[in-house]
């Protein structure tokens, strides 16, 4: 659930990958050297996430990307650990399923019924956590996750304002463009007075995201037919797969995670851990990085509802669309780029 409303226009610009192109290396000029102390993280794939969050407005996206080097910087969520993390995970309230969806994109299934701890810096934590280990273990052409919300036990007391808007805030403004899909399955009629309370804050496309299904609905059901495999698709969510969650089982695969995450940045360095020099990068007066901005595009210039959806006003996923959510549009950002960014092992 995203915090802010609509920063972004509701109709998204639609770009050719020159246009694009040209987007990216403008983020690039505003950012300056930080684009180069940062090579993985400022990869084509990031920007352009960022560029299509902001709907390729540059400076806004280059906004963005260095107020998320800043959180990473402090918050180090790529050091996050299963230990740190276990007592919150206990109760299977979110977890990253064993299973992808049709186009590789990883699953956290969450359950917000089954909450454990009265910690919300804690609860956050461990979103984040969940949220870097759905990232690492993305399909080599995938940058989006998807969101299964069962409502289990689920009743209004369930509900955290304070955590509801601080993951909105990490999710937008820190992860931008990684959630494909968000969807609430079998929601109670109660639920409706909570959405009524979010919805004004979710930003246009990610509401355009957010997919209301029933089991007892042939239309909105449809949707979970063209993004799943049914038999691997737990029972909770209409798929025939009896297995539930295993803490143990469970705790067993993030510690392998874990080990591949380690790995992952012992080979390439971590990118955050010469934090004074990116810091210093990041103190520099705007003024100096918006001259060279304004002196790099003058010579580039000279060189060239507030209602709860019901099933029947669901629509349903074409293919299309829902490979058009896979990731970077146009080639712009290519499955090997992606593969290697470290954005996908980090923001």
């Amino acid at each position: 659930m995203l915090l802010r409303k609509s920063r972004s226009s509701a109709v998204e610009k639609a770009l050719s990958p020159e246009e694009q192109r040209a987007k990216i290396n403008e983020v690039r000029r505003i950012i300056g050297p930080l684009s180069e102390a940062l090579p993985d993280f400022c990869s084509d794939a990031s920007i352009s996430r960022y560029l299509r969050s902001r709907n390729w407005n540059a400076e806004k996206a280059s906004k963005m990307l260095k107020e998320t080097v800043k959180w990473r910087l402090k918050y180090k969520p790529e050091a996050i650990r299963w230990e740190d993390v276990a007592h919150e995970a206990a109760t299977g309230k979110i977890y990253r399923a064993d299973y992808s969806d049709k186009y590789g994109r990883s699953v956290l299934v969450m359950r917000p019924g089954f909450q454990n701890t009265n910690s919300a810096e804690g609860q956050i934590r461990y979103l984040v956590y969940c949220m870097e280990n759905a990232i690492l273990n993305l399909a080599a052409d995938q940058e989006q996750m998807v969101w299964l919300i069962d409502f289990q036990g689920w009743t209004m007391a369930s509900v955290s304002v304070k955590v509801t808007r601080e993951t909105a805030h990490v999710l937008q403004d820190f992860y931008p463009e990684r959630l494909a899909y968000g969807i609430p399955y079998n929601p109670p009629r109660i639920f409706e007075s909570f959405w009524k309370m979010v919805k004004p804050f979710l930003e246009h496309k990610t509401y355009k995201k957010v997919k209301f299904v029933y089991s007892d609905d042939v239309a909105s059901q449809k949707i979970m037919t063209e993004l799943f495999d049914m038999d691997k698709l737990e029972s909770a969510f209409g798929g025939h797969n009896p297995v539930g969650f295993d803490i143990n089982r469970y705790a067993e695969r993030m510690k392998e995670d874990d080990k591949k995450m380690d790995a992952f940045l012992n080979s390439r360095g971590s990118t955050f851990s010469q934090q004074q020099p990116l810091v210093s990068l990041l103190q520099q007066p705007e003024s100096s990085v918006s001259e060279a901005h304004s002196e790099a595009s003058s010579e580039a210039s000279s060189s060239s509802d507030s209602e709860l959806p019901k099933p029947e006003g669901i629509k349903n996923l074409s293919e299309n669309e829902i490979k058009g959510q896979s990731g970077c549009k146009n080639g712009v950002a290519s499955g090997s780029e992606i593969q290697h960014d470290m954005i996908r092992k980090s923001a």
